[in-house]
């Protein structure tokens, strides 16, 4: 396969490709720079406009790019490139969450109603009988308010509501009109809803906004200087690559089968508020690696509060990108070659992230596409699995992996 702009920077001599095979038992096995940049070569066949990976370890930090951060001018993306997480933010915020509760502040076994009383009524939902822990660990059966915004999937409709501020009380209500898909507590379903009122609540709790109380408890404290919380701002601070997004022509009709994408969209700036505190932040690989590992290594919860948040269930309904994944609050426990690790990925218009950390927090990916509709070329077999699955799988477990 070609490459594009396909370049490996090796940022410790300790991870050279004189010695990136070898193993010791401080680091572990080491990922291999050729194979990581092939890893990376291959989801441009994929649809990847551009690519961007940064592995950690204790033996050095590793970066590979590939394919185009601006296509049109044919540059590659840039190294410190910031770009949107999407759910990722949901990481950062039950991590915020689990701090007020380490605090007294509030208990997971709260119900939503005694910290937001009426807000989850009608159509059947009861915030009497949700807990907190069931937002955080999508066991609340809420419906998930993006099926209730058409607007998010046709590019009409997108570029019309491009600049509108949603309020997080706005998609709650959407949710509201919708019945739950079960009993709280007797299922799992994915749904940013949840998030939505974990945000509310730590203000409700707080007195300050859950942007506030995220940079303030995590941001500020781990230094990660390239990661914002853009509330309404519709910009991505510089450097970032272009981001672009493919509509189905026939909208939430399309047929998986033959969806005939559009053309590629220049979605590089609009008003990410509908994400909210389920997934409108910005960050880095750099800043990306350093929450997981501080967050597995024990430096933003307490002991308690961390065997909470890696307390898991089964995610059945990720099972096709992520065979026999599990969740817990926040996080997702994905087995892999080496055993497992813990990660949360991230889809959002025009970036799609995704990453991993060894369960010692001392290893981890980032790995950042400035697309979130990747339609592989002609010729390219469909993708059997999430397609980041093998290059998390080698940055995290080395040489010889077989995911």
């Amino acid at each position: 396969m070609k490459r594009l702009c396909a370049t490996v920077v090796v940022a410790a001599l300790a991870l050279t490709a004189a010695g990136t095979a070898s193993a010791d038992r401080r680091t572990g096995p080491r990922p291999d720079p050729t194979t990581l940049q092939r890893h990376a070569d291959a989801l441009l066949d994929q649809g990847a406009p551009g690519v961007l990976v940064e592995v950690d370890t204790p033996g050095g930090t590793l970066r590979v790019r590939s394919g185009h951060g601006d296509v049109a001018a044919r540059t590659p993306v840039p190294w410190r490139a910031k770009f949107r997480i999407g759910s990722y933010t949901k990481t950062f915020v039950a991590a915020t969450v689990l701090q007020l509760v380490g605090e007294g502040r509030l208990s997971l076994e709260d119900s939503v109603e005694r910290w937001l009383p009426g807000v989850v009524a009608g159509n059947g939902n009861d915030g009497t009988k949700i807990t907190v822990r069931q937002l955080l660990q999508h066991t609340s059966g809420l419906y998930n308010y993006v099926g209730r915004m058409p607007e998010l999937f046709l590019e009409r409709g997108f570029q019309e509501n491009r600049s509108r501020t949603v309020r997080p009380e706005e998609v709650v209500a959407l949710a509201m009109r919708e019945p739950p898909s079960f009993a709280p507590g007797t299922g799992w379903s994915y749904s940013n809803t949840g998030y939505a009122l974990a945000g509310m609540i730590i203000e409700r709790v707080t007195g300050n906004t859950w942007q506030h109380e995220v940079r303030v408890r995590i941001v500020e404290p781990l230094g990660l200087r390239g990661t914002y919380l853009p509330g309404t701002s519709p910009f991505i601070p510089r450097p970032h690559a272009v981001a672009y997004q493919r509509f189905p022509e026939k909208g939430l009709e399309a047929d998986p089968a033959d969806p005939r994408w559009g053309a590629p969209v220049d979605v590089t700036t609009y008003n990410p508020s509908w994400g909210g505190a389920a997934g409108d932040m910005i960050s880095t690989t750099e800043d990306g690696n350093r929450f997981l590992q501080a967050l597995l290594g024990g430096e933003v919860l307490r002991p308690a509060e961390l065997a909470e948040m890696t307390r898991t269930v089964r995610a059945a309904e990720f099972d096709g990108a992520w065979p026999g994944a599990r969740y817990g609050l926040g996080l997702m426990w994905t087995p892999n070659s080496c055993g497992g690790h813990w990660s949360h990925g991230g889809d959002i218009h025009g970036f799609m992230t995704r990453n991993g950390v060894t369960p010692d927090g001392t290893r981890s990916v980032v790995v950042s596409v400035n697309t979130d509709s990747m339609v592989p070329k002609t010729g390219t077999p469909a993708p059997t699995k999430d397609v980041t699955v093998d290059l998390v799988d080698h940055a995290l477990c080395g040489p010889g992996a077989t995911p």
